[in-house]
């Protein structure tokens, strides 16, 4: 396995950065976190140095031109190195579960618990870190300390033993997104005109650049105080409401809400973040949201999710870049979310694509251009471009869940591979050359 591993980095498998999930691939020249893939692909080479045992400087090949030297096993070892060093990289905050996902160390979140179930925990050696209730989504969270040097995992067990009624699960790390690209602050929030209801992004924070300068975009910050820019979420956002010379994405003129659940910490990410920033969304009247973050299954991310749908929200997530051998992440694969996957400029399922439970639609997420912080452009490549523009062409129709569905299914095109009902918006495509996008 270790061979295997090494001769996907030689060859440039250094794919899907431990930022906003291994669904996407951003520019290089960007020195990665300890622990971390930067968010790019190979110098010319073909290979990637080496940084804190697995990330470095890599520069943006494109990636069509190794395709063949990545395979699922490849893939897969290389989520499976890149999450254990996320954890070496943070052990004052991450520990893994059994198997092997980041998790909050020695924090558990109770889900909706009554008084009997908060006593019996109390009573264990339990203390509460922080409670919320999100009144827009009908749930209320608790986020629990382990009893000293008690594991999250061996908490979990002794919870469910001492207080068989309740709902607990250990807090999720969702792959961060952008840290390592992250300007290190957030502009202001825009204030353009808009119409229709908002789009939502969860996300890192986004910064300022002339393609977003005209676009009405709220942040708010579910980590820190003030959100913090991203590359990921800057990218992301320019690809919904960008519009800047040849540049232009696909639902410009919506206002959009981001919630930033990282606030440039590479550690972050957390499922209680996650189920905020649902909560936000539904408070404020989104009916579209895109996540391009991708994790194991949870409850309380699950919960969440389900609640938003019952008030009308679709939600659209990127399936990630982990392969086929990956299991099936998440939100993608929960029920009734709308899981995207990317195709390249010939129409074809990007090679390094995870899978979901169900496939719902593909969209451009290769051979295409994105906004780097501050002004310019990139190639960017990864499930993760492709989910907004899908979100974007959902925020186009109008009607309920089901109607909004069965226009976007009308619209879709054949593809080469796994795309699901097929591709939708094909012509968002920006392409790197329009706009001088940088190498």
């Amino acid at each position: 396995m270790r061979t295997r591993l090494i001769t996907a980095l030689a060859i440039g498998t250094a794919l899907l950065a431990a930022t906003a999930g291994p669904a996407q691939l951003l520019p290089g020249g960007v020195t990665a976190l300890p622990g971390q893939l930067a968010g790019g692909l190979l110098d010319r080479t073909g290979t990637a140095p080496l940084q804190g045992g697995v990330g470095g400087v890599v520069d943006t090949l494109g990636i069509d031109r190794i395709g063949a030297g990545l395979s699922p096993g490849s893939l897969l070892d290389l989520r499976r190195e890149r999450l254990r060093a996320l954890i070496r990289a943070n052990r004052d905050v991450l520990e893994a579960d059994d198997a092997g996902n980041p998790v909050r160390r020695s924090e558990i979140v109770a889900i909706d618990p009554p008084p009997a179930v908060m006593a019996a925990a109390k009573a264990a050696g339990f203390t509460v870190l922080a409670s919320d209730r999100l009144d827009d989504l009908g749930i209320t969270l608790v986020r629990l300390a382990t009893p000293k040097r008690m594991s999250a995992r061996d908490a979990l067990v002794r919870l469910r033993t001492v207080a068989p009624d309740g709902r607990f699960e250990l807090n999720h790390v969702f792959e961060p997104a952008g840290a390592a690209l992250s300007p290190g602050s957030t502009p202001p929030a825009a204030a353009g005109t808009a119409r229709g209801a908002p789009i939502g992004m969860i996300d890192g924070g986004v910064a300022a650049h002339p393609a977003l300068a005209g676009a009405a975009i709220e942040q708010r910050g579910f980590v820190s105080d003030a959100p913090r820019a991203s590359g990921h979420g800057t990218a992301i956002a320019s690809l919904l409401v960008g519009a800047d010379g040849a540049f232009r994405g696909a639902a410009v003129g919506r206002m959009l809400l981001v919630a930033d659940i990282y606030g440039g910490r590479p550690a972050a990410g957390s499922a209680d973040a996650i189920a905020r920033a649902i909560g936000w969304m539904a408070g404020r009247g989104v009916r579209i949201l895109s996540i391009s973050l991708v994790g194991p299954a949870d409850a309380l991310v699950e919960r969440a999710i389900s609640a938003a749908q019952a008030k009308g929200m679709i939600v659209v997530a990127a399936v990630g870049n982990d392969g086929p051998a990956a299991p099936p992440l998440y939100p993608a694969s929960y029920p009734g979310v709308i899981a995207v996957t990317g195709v390249d400029g010939s129409g074809r399922a990007l090679i390094e694509a995870g899978r979901a439970t169900h496939l719902d639609f593909a969209a451009p997420g290769s051979d295409m251009a994105a906004a780097l912080p501050g002004r310019g452009y990139a190639p960017v490549r990864g499930t993760s471009f492709a989910a907004p523009l899908v979100a974007a062409r959902f925020a186009a129709q109008t009607g309920d869940s089901a109607m909004r569905l069965a226009a976007v299914t009308a619209e879709a095109k054949p593809g080469r591979g796994r795309v699901g009902r097929g591709i939708v918006c094909a012509a968002c495509r920006i392409d790197p050359g329009a706009v001088r996008a940088k190498k």
